[in-house]
Order: structure tokens, then C-alpha cells, then sequence
């Protein structure tokens, strides 16, 4: 009896997994533009979100320009959305859309391996690395962005998020004082660093 018992709460926990499975398994996927019911700019902001390399090179130059400092923050708060929005507008002018995984993924890794480091970067060399990763990463924006029906609107929603982003994290990091807590940011590059290795090695896979 106890054993039958027994069987039957594995069933129905197997059950509920499954269940909950079922639930979390997505209806489709959109490589593009996402569209979120709430118009284009709110589709710009979650376009960000669920673009893995964009959010990581936008977090990567937020965490080193908040272990260099002040100066620094305001520089890339200011920097990195504007030349975003610039190289964007090009990109939507594109009809196809372009894509260079392994440049995207080297572009993270580089900014990543710099917070690893805590190398202490001059402030025009972290005001190029802004503008570089903007230009680049906002370009390849601008030509996803127009392949999944959006415009300057949704361009500006992503720029947005990119301004927002940077102004939390950096201005959380630049705050702190403690040393464990920039080891702690530091940690955080090295995992930065080390997705881009894993996203690397897949990109090589065949």
C-alpha cells in the first residue's frame, strides 16, 4: 500500500513537471524585433533584453567605466547611447540584415577581460571603446531592427534601454568602496568574459 502510495506522488509529480513544462515552452521565436503590444519604443527596450551579446557589451563597458570612475560614467552614459542611435539610423537604411556573431561576441569579451583586470583605462580610451561599441552595435541594431518592421521609434526604445542600463549599473558600481565588492565586480567581468568564450566555441562548432 505504502509502496503504491508512493508510486502515485511520482506520477503526480511528474505530472505537475510536466505541466509546468508544457506552460514554459514558447509559442514561437522571433530573431528580429519583438513585439510587445505596448508599441515600437517598448518593443526597442525588450529588443535589448533579448539580444544576449548587445546587453553584454552594454553591461561590460558600464561595469569598467564604474571602477574607473566619475568622469568616466558620465562619459559613457552620454557616449555609448548617442552613437548608438547614430550608427542605428544607418542600419536601418540596410535592406538585409547583417550579422557578425564572432565580432559581436569578441566585442564583450574585450571589455569583459578589461573589468577582469580592473585596468585602470584613460578616459579618452574608455570614451573610443564607448563609441566604437556603439557605432558597431547599433548599426547591426538598426539592420535587425528594420528586418522586424520597426524604425527610428523602436531604434530610440533600444538606445533608451542602453542609457538606462548603463546609468544603474555604473552608477551602482561606482559607488562602491569596499574591496570584496570590486573583486565582486571583477568576478562578474570574468563570467562576461567567459560566456563570450562559450558562445565563441559555438559559433566554431562546425
Amino acid at each position: 500500500m505504502k509502496g503504491k502510495t508512493r508510486l502515485d506522488g511520482q506520477a503526480g509529480c511528474y505530472g505537475s513537471l510536466a505541466a509546468v513544462f508544457l506552460l514554459l515552452w514558447p509559442a514561437g521565436a522571433d530573431a528580429h524585433l519583438v513585439s510587445t503590444g505596448f508599441g515600437p519604443f517598448y518593443d526597442g527596450v525588450t529588443h535589448l533584453a533579448v539580444s544576449p551579446d548587445d546587453l553584454l557589451s552594454v553591461l561590460a563597458i558600464a561595469l569598467l567605466s564604474g571602477l574607473c570612475g566619475a568622469r568616466h560614467v558620465r562619459a559613457v552614459l552620454f557616449t555609448l547611447p548617442a552613437a548608438w542611435v547614430v550608427a542605428g539610423c544607418l542600419g536601418l537604411q540596410r535592406a538585409t540584415e547583417v550579422s557578425v556573431p564572432v565580432a559581436n561576441t569578441l566585442s564583450f569579451m574585450v571589455v569583459g577581460a578589461l573589468v577582469a583586470v580592473d585596468l585602470k583605462v584613460p578616459w579618452p580610451l574608455i570614451v573610443g571603446l564607448a563609441v566604437a561599441l556603439g557605432l558597431f552595435h547599433g548599426f547591426l541594431n538598426g539592420t535587425a531592427i528594420a528586418q522586424g518592421g520597426g524604425g527610428v521609434t523602436a531604434l530610440l526604445g533600444t538606445s533608451a534601454a542602453v542609457f538606462v542600463v548603463v546609468a544603474l549599473v555604473a552608477g551602482f558600481v561606482v559607488a562602491l568602496r569596499a574591496a570584496w565588492a570590486r573583486v565582486a565586480v571583477r568576478v562578474a567581468g570574468s563570467w562576461i568574459t567567459a560566456i563570450g568564450l562559450l558562445m565563441l566555441g559555438w559559433a566554431f562548432r562546425a
